[in-house]
């Protein structure tokens, strides 16, 4: 009896230290604030993106200058905000980023991605230079100049483009996300 509670407290305690880790590792690569342009901007939520509800593709943050719920008013809003994503699976490669990048752009405007396709392939090229495990990109909003595309602290791509702002956001936030779960995470929920 005694080497099953030893056993089942050495469980927990593998659990508790893993959760733990898990939790320290998540704020490493989610701080609490992110500043960007002269404006700080707050962690609204934060989940993982997964595959087949086990391979972890990455860890997401949604950043807002105040915290919201209203994902409707979060898409349209020209303020600024970030969504960050940092990279935590070898499964992610430049060609499999582009193709769930263009299906979250179709499934999140319910097909009508024609016209923004323009700043859609700009956004894809991006990936071209390589995205992988420990790879951190922030897809920052800053009013009146548009979504600051930033891979490891160093913009690569500016779009400007109001449309094309809200279907990117509606990636994660709108109606028919990518995942879920992961919306109401993001949402604070």
């Amino acid at each position: 009896m005694k080497t099953i509670y030893t056993i089942v407290a050495a469980l927990m305690l593998a659990f508790v230290t893993s959760q733990a880790s898990a939790a320290a590792a998540a704020g490493s690569q989610m701080p609490a604030q992110i500043q960007y342009g002269g404006k700080t901007m707050v962690l609204n939520g934060m989940g993982v993106r997964k595959r087949a509800w086990v391979v972890k593709l990455y860890l997401a943050g949604l950043y807002l200058t105040k915290k919201s719920k209203d994902a409707a008013a979060i898409m349209k809003a020209d303020e600024p905000m970030s969504i960050r994503l940092a990279i935590t699976s070898n499964f992610i490669t430049p060609a499999k980023m582009k193709q769930a990048t263009m299906q979250g752009f179709h499934v999140g405007t319910g097909g009508k991605t024609a016209p923004i396709k323009a700043e859609i392939d700009k956004m894809l090229a991006t990936f071209d230079k390589g995205v992988g495990p420990g790879d951190i990109y922030e897809l920052t909003n800053m009013p009146g100049s548009g979504v600051h595309i930033i891979r490891n602290g160093k913009r690569v791509e500016t779009i400007r483009s109001a449309a094309f702002k809200e279907a990117l956001f509606g990636i994660w936030l709108s109606n028919t996300p990518v995942q879920a779960n992961l919306r109401t995470q993001l949402l604070g929920g």
